[in-house]
């Protein structure tokens, strides 16, 4: 189930919420593990029982590690035990099949006649998120930053709190751990958050879905039969398409925990008006750069052991950053990218594109302008030769690509511009800012009231409904 759903909208979250406002305190934590494990079981019923045994095996694991004492043996098996439970799930589930196929590359290469066959074994949906939600819990728990939760309810609650469960945001246990135990749910949070649940919905469903069929056009078409400026259009429209589709979601995600009581992290924070890649991944999917500053950055050594470690830290955390992303050689070409990317910003152009003159601010804007449609076509065409006609396509000059008629381009600019200039203009913080202030007004509730039955329209006469990030 996707909360951008008629079943979502109008059956679930209302039956879910009338019983969470009637059932005391105490009762809520119980109620919200039941009712989220109700909502993964919509999804993927044949998983149900490895998010239950996850929860339990780390409930397990917390409290025994928390038995003993710093320096004892026990506590590191523990960790350990842990470290390869959860990581040993999510590497099984979403790699396997992945290191099977290039096995047999190899093995092919070496002309061994020998070949694995693939495991007919699908991705859970939100494996990715929710193991490093518990790894949050487990390694500072270990630490002893936190303290273990003693219910299991609990922590079942946290983990598998159905606004985060698909698709984040990812909360660590530390930033939750007091609402857990005791949050008032107010007739403003639920006022305020109906609405930031509208307006994410609005930014998914009317926003990213829709632009959403002109990429699939474009990928209909066939990348040999695009022009430049289509593919440059297809790659602008996936960009907008990724972005809004995402944001969106963590826009209802917030908005449902503040019906719930609880106050989820930021997840984006207009990246697409950054001027450096350095820049855009400090407003892209934040709670995944903050995970893995905490957990795998500063552990390595961050940068306090010279500059070649440092360049050595950042390869590694982007390397993983790819690869966390999908079991696929884009995705990890994607992070190196990146990588590259803020290895030469930081010692060389960051300076000037942090610039305050006129100059500095037009050339910083037009590298990320480029930067942001090219990087998300890597991301996005998971088949290398595919990739590699599509960025032929947009750079003719480097492979000599025939050029494609234009009808196509035409057709399609005409049919999506007002969607695309729509994008572009929710892409920039002023929309924000003028909503803030008519947000409470008879206008903005009747703009709000425009964009839910206007959603809800959408979704009942069966608009293309994906969410991207759960192939992720």
């Amino acid at each position: 189930m996707v909360f951008s759903s008629l079943s979502f909208i109008f059956a679930f979250l209302p039956a879910f919420l009338a019983l969470y406002y009637c059932v005391p305190s105490k009762s809520k934590n119980t109620l919200l593990f039941l009712g989220s494990l109700l909502f993964y079981s919509f999804g993927e019923p044949i998983y149900l029982f490895l998010i239950f045994a996850s929860t339990l095996v780390n409930y397990l694991l917390g409290v025994g590690i928390a038995k003993y004492k710093k320096g004892r043996t026990e506590r590191l098996f523990l960790f350990i035990t842990a470290l390869f439970y959860n990581f040993g799930l999510l590497l099984f589930f979403k790699y396997t099949n992945f290191f099977i196929e290039n096995g047999n590359l190899l093995l092919k290469a070496c002309n061994i006649d020998w070949q694995f066959f693939p495991l007919n074994v699908g991705l859970p949906l939100g494996i990715s998120f929710y193991t490093f939600q518990i790894m949050s819990y487990i390694i500072d728990v270990y630490r002893d930053k936190v303290k273990a939760e003693k219910s299991f309810v609990s922590l079942g609650a946290y983990i598998c709190m159905f606004p985060q469960l698909i698709a984040g945001p990812i909360v660590v246990y530390s930033d939750i751990s007091d609402t857990l135990k005791k949050r008032m749910v107010s007739i403003v949070n639920i006022d305020r958050g109906l609405k930031t649940f509208i307006i994410g919905l609005g930014y998914k469903v009317i926003i990213a879905n829709r632009i959403g069929t002109l990429w699939n056009e474009v990928c209909t078409i066939g990348f040999e039969s695009i022009s430049t400026p289509l593919a440059w259009l297809g790659a602008v429209a996936y960009s907008l398409q990724l972005y809004f589709d995402f944001w969106g979601y963590s826009v209802m995600a917030i908005g449902l925990g503040d019906m719930l009581g609880f106050s989820m992290p930021e997840n984006f924070r207009y990246p697409y008006t950054a001027r450096s890649v350095t820049e855009f991944w400090r407003r892209w999917h934040i709670t995944l750069g903050a995970w893995f500053r905490e957990y795998v950055y500063i552990p390595l050594g961050g940068n306090r052991k010279g500059t070649l470690r440092t360049i050595l830290h950042l390869f590694i955390v982007w390397l993983l950053v790819g690869f966390w992303h999908g079991a696929a050689w884009n995705f990890v070409l994607w992070g190196l990218l990146i990588f590259i990317l803020l290895m030469i910003e930081k010692t060389i152009l960051l300076r000037f594109l942090n610039g305050k003159n006129m100059i500095a601010w037009l050339v910083s804007h037009l590298y990320i302008l480029l930067y942001i449609p090219v990087s998300w076509i890597i991301f996005a065409i998971t088949d290398f030769s595919e990739l590699r006609i599509y960025l032929l396509k947009m750079f003719p000059f480097f492979g000599g690509a025939q050029t494609a008629s234009l009808n196509d381009f035409w057709r399609l600019l005409d049919l999506y511009a007002p969607l695309l200039i729509a994008g572009v203009v929710l892409s920039v913080s002023y929309p924000q800012k003028l909503w803030e202030k008519i947000r409470d007004s008879a206008l903005g509730i009747i703009l709000l009231l425009a964009v839910f039955w206007y959603s809800v329209y959408l979704l009942a006469i069966g608009i293309n409904n994906p969410f991207l990030y759960f192939r992720f």
